[in-house]
């Protein structure tokens, strides 16, 4: 089978043939249907040879979507055919964390040598890929393949994020949102579903604040060095209850902080490598610096669910799996407007 590999520290991916995987016991084999592209992979094939934590050659993509094309022994509760979406951040489904469905939180897989698809183990960027348990598929029930496969992540990740958020978001409250690409304009529509706050979207062009003013953000402000002010000014001054950063540079963590209100949650969702100082006289007074990973198993159900009923849609392109090196080339020059989605038997 066909499948998009990182194959060498510093290149580019390559879209190579491999061997077709065969389920084991207990393991599930996906046809996929999409797999997302994210900035996550990105930043992993931007790590140095020294600090690279995963054997090559990786198949990427760990959003996928596909159809159960065949079962291992022992696995129950599916059958071929079915529509599955599948949940990325795998644990080892024992530990406390694991138990509560937190398997993004799992307290033994870097000691057991668990990674997730995509990010140490095969991903979905593939014709075929194998789930390693069903615990790890959550069925689509309908939903569009190619709409409900970011989700996965860039529906996931913001959703858990602003959940834990959700009491000072209040009527009268204001949230901002800084990166409106992927995962920020996911995150805008979630905001607007789930609260009644005010957002207000930061991006460094126009044409990502249009598709933030085209999915819900009241209001859109250029990220420059004005505008920590602007959003002060806004918020008559006393800046926003919540702030979501999904680029997580060093310039866009030092404007979260800028415009977080006393009591206010900052939460860095992005991967730039940014940090954020925390002390008193610092930052306002009480203000909670979070640093989330992925989201629990319960609450990608929940993120479908809100797709099911309208509340969240994508902004997606479509490329086949020989133009997903380009793909990836588009979303590194930031020319990807919302979320790349890769059809490998498309």
């Amino acid at each position: 089978m066909k499948a998009l590999q990182y194959r060498t520290i510093g290149a580019a991916p390559e879209v190579v043939t491999v061997p077709d995987p065969e389920p084991g016991p207990g393991q599930v084999l996906l046809k996929v249907t999409a797999a997302g592209v994210c900035h996550s992979d990105i930043a992993v094939m931007s790590w140095p040879a020294e600090n690279f934590p995963y054997a090559l050659p990786l198949t990427l993509g760990h959003e996928g979507v596909g159809t159960v094309a065949a079962l291992g022994a022992g696995v129950t509760g599916l059958r071929e055919g079915d529509s599955v979406a599948v949940y990325g951040p795998q644990g080892c489904g024992t530990c406390p964390k694991c138990a509560q469905g937190k398997e993004n939180y799992c307290l033994r897989a870097t000691e057991l040598g668990i990674f997730p698809p995509g990010l140490g183990a095969p991903g979905s960027m593939a014709e075929y890929m194998l789930v390693s348990h069903p615990r790890h598929l959550v069925p689509l029930d309908g939903l569009d393949p190619v709409a409900a496969v970011p989700l996965t992540d860039a529906g996931l990740s913001p959703y858990h994020a602003i959940k834990r958020s959700l009491p000072k978001l209040v009527p009268g409250s204001n949230a901002v949102v800084i990166g409106t690409g992927g995962l920020g304009h996911v995150a805008i529509q979630l905001l607007r579903a789930m609260t009644a706050a005010r957002v207000i979207a930061l991006d460094v062009n126009e044409d990502k604040l249009r598709l933030a003013r085209e999915v819900g953000a009241h209001e859109a402000v250029l990220s420059d060095a004005e505008a920590p002010a602007k959003v002060r000014e806004l918020t008559g001054g006393l800046g926003a209850e919540a702030v979501f950063d999904f680029v997580g540079m060093e310039p866009t963590v030092r404007t979260a902080g800028a415009v977080a209100a006393v009591e206010a949650d900052v939460t860095i969702v992005g991967l730039g490598g940014g940090t954020l100082p925390v002390g008193f006289g610092v930052l306002p007074f009480e203000v909670s610096v979070m640093a989330p990973y992925w989201g629990s198993r319960s609450e990608l159900i929940e993120v479908l669910d809100l797709a099911r009923a309208g509340a969240v849609s994508v902004h997606t392109e479509t490329y086949s799996l020989d133009e997903a090196p380009l793909a990836y080339e588009r979303l590194h020059h930031g020319k990807i407007n919302g979320r790349a989605v890769i059809l490998p038997n498309g």
